[in-house]
């Protein structure tokens, strides 16, 4: 890196070398038994330099061509688009627990057992449910050097397991799942099995829904598979600039429920999308977007930041092997001061949505959403009495975010990019055959 660094730095105005490596270890099961064990391993270095005021960039699956990265670079600032920022100069970083030297430990056996632990409960309680299961367990390494005397330098660990499983009967699909990720071992999978069996028997028998606008409770899997993606365009301050977020000139504006609260954090301790930086040496920060009903900010990277006249946030993040851009760490919803069992109870007749299938579809842009409910429950006198079967939910996420009657009081995380309570919306289009 050192070496890239220097040669970059003698033919351009500012150089930045970023290098990852990563190790990961997945065991995957399929039909209810063991597919594949694999292990990966990844290596890349990207090269960003600033030359007559333009971007140039490279990258390689190596550190051993360092002269053929930089002319690549350099030949490419010919073409770039010209740079509207500095590089990160020396700074201290927050200090974020994010490796675990445990994870590397946990054997490839006791990863097979996890992933049978997983499946076990699951067709015990029905015989006929095929199951896929995984667990993976990984670590990364990040070392950012740049021109201006920034660095970075830290080591990551991951470990994660799921299921999922499917029942078909006749003409009736029925597809249940849950995961859970740390950046400690998880040596324990019967949380997630149990949550996958209670699916199941919520869903033994079927309900038959009216096709009108309905009280419905997103579970923080329904919030994550509708509600969370227009949200994470609209705050994207690259959408912003373009003019094509709804928020963007709503900054101050009470735009959401009063109860509603989100924030970017990368700092939260364990947690796979947390980091003490982003991948432009940015020091890493807690981000709030949404205060209680009011927009309070926007996710900006380097370029973006100074192309709209602000300071980045530390969102900065590196597809492969692209330029960074724009991307939250982790979206937090604050909780509040419902339960789950009081959401429903509330409900006359109404909704649970655990998963939706294709609300991306929609105007994502204008905050639109429109999907089929893969995995739903019937409301009817505050019981859940039923699985839905072949309905749709369709609404826009900034009116039926305008009033919520309740968000949950337990929070729970989807993913490495979402931890979120249950949302109560009083009112949302539901369509049914």
């Amino acid at each position: 890196m050192e070496k890239i660094l220097a040669l970059a730095s003698r033919a351009a105005e500012e150089a930045e070398v970023f290098f990852t490596s990563s190790e990961e270890t997945s065991v995957h099961f399929e039909t209810n038994r063991l597919k594949q064990l694999q292990t990966r391993q990844q290596t890349s270095v990207a090269l960003r330099v600033i030359k007559e005021g333009r971007i140039g960039y490279a990258t390689a699956t190596g550190l051993g061509d360092a002269e053929n990265l930089v002319a690549t670079a350099l030949e490419t600032a010919q073409f770039g688009s010209p740079a509207r920022f500095e590089l990160a100069a020396a700074d201290s970083l927050p200090e974020v627990e994010i490796f675990d030297a445990g994870v590397a430990a946990v054997s490839n056996e006791t990863m097979i057992k996890l992933g049978e632990a997983l499946i076990a409960p699951v067709i015990r309680h029905t015989p006929d449910v095929i199951c896929e299961a995984g667990v993976t367990r990984g670590t990364v390494t990040v070392r950012i050097m740049n021109s201006r005397g920034g660095q970075a330098n830290y080591r990551k660990s991951f470990f994660s397991l799921g299921v999922e499983g499917s029942l078909i009967r006749d003409t009736d699909m029925l597809f249940v799942g849950d995961s859970e990720s740390s950046c400690h071992p998880i040596s324990d999978s019967r949380a997630v099995a149990e949550l996958v069996v209670r699916q199941l028997e919520l869903a033994r028998h079927r309900a038959a829904v009216s096709g009108k606008s309905l009280p419905v409770v997103f579970t923080p899997n329904g919030i994550a598979s509708s509600l969370i993606m227009p949200l994470i365009s609209a705050f994207n301050g690259k959408t912003v600039l373009e003019g094509a977020s709804p928020l963007g000139k709503r900054l101050g504006e009470r735009v959401f429920d009063q109860k509603l609260s989100l924030w970017d954090d990368p700092l939260v301790a364990y947690r796979p999308g947390s980091r003490p930086c982003d991948d432009e040496g940015i020091p890493s920060q807690r981000t709030r977007l949404i205060a209680d009903g009011t927009v309070t900010g926007f996710l900006y990277d380097l370029q973006t930041a100074g192309l709209a006249g602000k300071r980045s946030t530390g969102n900065g993040s590196r597809g492969r092997g692209g330029l960074p851009s724009p991307s939250p760490s982790a979206f937090v919803i604050a909780t509040g001061e419902t339960t789950f069992e009081e959401m429903v109870r509330d409900m006359k007749e109404g909704l649970v949505v655990e998963q939706v299938m294709g609300a991306e579809q929609g105007n994502i842009l204008g905050g639109d959403f429109s999907g089929n409910v893969l995995l739903g429950y019937k409301v009817e006198n505050g019981k859940m009495v039923g699985r839905v079967k072949n309905t749709m939910v369709s609404g826009n996420v900034y009116q039926v975010l305008e009033k919520v009657e309740a968000i949950g009081r337990d929070a729970r995380w989807v993913g490495n990019f979402l931890l979120t309570p249950p949302i109560y919306c009083s009112g949302l289009s539901v369509a049914s055959k």
